[in-house]
């Protein structure tokens, strides 16, 4: 009970998070075409190369749904992590994005936007309407029900599909930016505890600038040292000594030179 009262703090806690992701949901496959039907195609194999990104090709970090599921560490991850991430991407196709996707936001302090949270809520509430027209359908043995659950289980397929590739896109891209391909400097790997965060209580900041101190007043470094700002040390006034400087010649500019 304790534990899974931690894990709800954790993720009410992720939702205070400050950074965005570098795309949002929207705008995956105009950022990253290519990769985008990649993963509709194909997401199983998607999904486990972004898990082994995230990890930093380190599968000794590897724990099965990245340490967020009551199975996580065990299934004998450590003995073969290869062979328990490729059933967990086939087997829990849908656990495994979202484990990469909490991965990489406690990681780096994403939080997930209003307009992907509707995306994502929309593809799982049609997922459960297709289901419960299907059980209806099966109850009542109606020839029209059961044409209208055929066409929502389509519907709802054809919405995970897109929405999952779009999520594994946008990992993707966020994992990118990680790497550098968007700036020069690449990012260190981190430590071991950091690469899953549901056990620690504050989010991490690898990976991203630290945040500049905030505006105060007064300055830091305020009053500056004798000599200098403002205003000037007493016997100095203004305008300073030797303002305007002496006539040379009135009516001749330039002076003269000696």
């Amino acid at each position: 009970m304790a534990t899974s009262n931690d894990k709800l703090q954790k993720m009410e806690l992720r939702q205070n998070y400050q950074n965005l992701w570098h795309t949002d949901l929207m705008h995956t496959v105009t950022q990253d075409p290519p990769y985008c039907c990649f993963s509709c195609l194909c997401g199983p194999c998607v999904s486990y190369l972004l898990r082994k990104r995230a990890l930093y090709n380190d599968m000794s970090r590897y724990v099965c749904c990245a340490g967020y599921m009551p199975c996580s560490g065990k299934c004998g991850e450590s003995k073969c992590p290869e062979i328990c991430l490729a059933t967990e991407v086939f087997c829990c196709f849908a656990n495994s994005v979202a484990s990469t996707r909490f991965l990489l936001q406690d990681e780096f302090n994403i939080q997930t936007t209003a307009c992907d949270n509707c995306i994502i809520g929309f593809m799982f509430c049609l997922s459960q309407l297709a289901c419960i027209f299907s059980l209806v359908a099966c109850i009542v043995g109606s020839d029209e029900l059961q044409e209208a659950s055929q066409i929502l289980n389509l519907l709802a397929d054809l919405v995970y599909c897109t929405v999952c590739a779009c999520m594994q896109t946008q990992h993707k891209v966020e994992m990118d930016k990680r790497d550098g391909k968007f700036g020069p400097q690449p990012m260190a790997v981190p430590p071991h505890q950091q690469m899953s965060r549901i056990d620690q209580p504050y989010p991490a900041t690898v990976g991203y600038p630290p945040q500049q101190q905030a505006y105060g007043y007064p300055p830091q470094g305020y009053p500056p040292p004798q000599g200098q700002g403002y205003p000037p040390p007493q016997g100095q006034g203004y305008p300073a000594g030797g303002y305007p400087p002496p006539a040379y010649n009135q009516g001749h500019y330039p002076p003269p030179t000696h």
